[in-house]
């Protein structure tokens, strides 16, 4: 049984500031710490409930954040930040389950530690078929095209309930109550550890039962930006409508096709804001 793991680090227990999950620094290095430690419990709890491979593909920054040796489970560790399919590479039908760990919210939603949708300085919400989704409801896009379930989800409290909007059966571990963007009440890391142990060992027993995310095709992408410049730069893409003075529009019948115009638009615009 192979399990896809994505990895971020804004739903880490105790993150709650950029500095935290940037690095350099000596409060990077310990938070990093606690992110590998999640997804080892992820890892640990698959394992657990009879998984036996397992692709980590390091989603966060600069893709490079975990320490290769360190991983359970023998994971095969995808780094690097340049990657074709972004936080969702080197997914295909061959694997049995996808897993979000340390996920967060998107911009246009309620408040989230670190919200963002892809790239904050540049998107301010992106609706899928007309419901607002972060960065869980996205991906799912790629997890629905090669026909594996996503059944779990780390993160705040926020992130569990978009997760659910399009995956309305995975397994939701919350590791913090977001009290705003840039505060929140975290489990104990030991503890947080646990329960995501407790959830990932759940989440593989009741794969028999699990569905594919709930998404109907052909599907739509409405991405609103922060300035009109970027909405009119993302439509020299194909495939990419101008919606509104800063929304645009992507529609496909391939949802990973859609993913990857979407990823195409991000990269695209990041330029003038970098």
């Amino acid at each position: 049984m192979e399990v896809y793991v994505s990895s971020d680090m804004e739903g880490t227990a105790g993150v709650v500031d950029w500095g935290q999950c940037r690095g350099p620094g000596a409060e990077y290095e310990y938070y990093r710490r606690l992110l590998q430690d999640e997804v080892n419990a992820a890892v640990a709890g698959a394992m657990d409930a009879g998984a036996t491979e397992f692709l980590l593909n390091d989603s966060h920054s600069s893709m490079q954040n975990l320490r290769p040796g360190e991983l359970l489970g023998g994971a095969r560790y995808l780094s690097g930040r340049h990657k074709p399919m972004y936080m969702m590479e080197g997914l295909d039908a061959s694997f049995h389950a996808v897993f979000l760990v340390s996920y967060h919210g998107s911009m246009g939603g309620p408040s989230s530690v670190l919200s963002h949708t892809y790239d904050p300085a540049a998107v301010a919400r992106v609706r899928l078929n007309g419901v607002e989704v972060g960065e869980s409801g996205i991906n799912a896009l790629v997890a629905l095209g090669h026909g594996v379930p996503v059944v779990l989800v780390t993160g705040d409290d926020t992130t569990a309930e978009e997760a659910r909007t399009v995956c309305p059966d995975v397994t939701a571990v919350v590791v913090k109550p977001s009290v705003s963007r840039f505060a929140a009440d975290s489990l104990h890391p030991d503890e947080a550890c646990r329960l995501i142990r407790e959830g990932a060992a759940a989440a593989i027993r009741a794969l028999p039962s699990a569905r594919l995310p709930r998404i109907e095709l052909p599907a739509t992408l409405e991405v609103t930006f922060r300035n009109a410049d970027l909405a009119e730069l993302a439509t020299r893409i194909a495939g990419v409508e101008r919606a509104g003075t800063l929304d645009v529009r992507i529609a496909d019948t391939d949802p990973i096709a859609l993913y990857r115009t979407f990823v195409t638009v991000v990269l695209l615009t990041r330029g003038l804001t970098d």
